[in-house]
């Protein structure tokens, strides 16, 4: 019974030093995107004709190149010199912030800095939307006001702006997956309190629409 009882403790306490190994190697890091390929495509008015919603999915990853062009499209910097995005933003108050819901976690599209910030490891893809094909799409971006920055509004004109914005941002990236092959579809069924939680969203922070994106199935 003693020698149990030694063992037992023995391989708790292994477990005890493993553990801040194990949380350590769960912990995900800032990915650096590569600069933003601002060239190539099919014509604009191409892309109009070829833009569709599609709801079938590969599980194929996207590489960090495409993750970075589709980003720059939806809501880069295209003027350095005064931080301006590709889509506009009433009053320029750039309150929306892109979420990108990944298998290996969930990061924060920072346009300055041209990269992604972790924000909380494990896959949360399930909870961005009712539909099945969330569930192992590559990318789910989910697009988030930042009522802060809305402060000088009503309550209405901040729920006006917001979606506005945000379609704005979903109709980039329509045309940027029309123009290189890429299926995408935009959606607001989910259930939004879960998602927040999930996502450690603050009083402040508003889910306003998802968007599913990756290689067509």
């Amino acid at each position: 019974m003693k020698i149990r009882m030694i063992v037992k403790k023995s391989f708790i306490l292994v477990l005890l030093l493993a553990l801040p190994i194990y949380i350590y190697a769960q912990e995900l890091k800032p990915i650096k995107l590569p600069a933003p390929k601002t060239g190539g495509g099919k014509p604009l008015m191409q892309a109009l004709k070829e833009r569709k919603s599609m709801r079938e999915f590969s599980s194929q990853e996207l590489p960090l190149q495409v993750i970075s062009d589709l980003l720059w499209a939806a809501d880069g910097i295209n003027r350095p010199e005064s931080a301006h995005r590709t889509a506009p933003s009433a009053m320029n108050m750039q309150e929306i912030d892109i979420y990108l819901a990944k298998a290996d976690g969930l990061y924060l599209y920072d346009a300055k800095e041209n990269i992604l910030i972790p924000v909380a490891s494990g896959d949360i893809r399930a909870l961005t939307g009712k539909q099945p094909f969330v569930k192992y799409a590559a990318l789910n971006l989910i697009y988030v006001a930042r009522l802060t920055k809305m402060s000088r509004l009503s309550a209405e004109d901040a729920d006006f702006y917001a979606a506005a914005d945000t379609g704005f941002i979903s109709e980039n990236v329509y045309l940027y997956c029309s123009s290189f092959g890429l299926a995408t579809v935009v959606r607001g069924s989910m259930d939004k309190p879960a998602l927040a939680k999930a996502m450690k969203l603050g009083a402040d922070e508003k889910i306003i629409l998802a968007q599913t994106v990756g290689y067509p199935k």
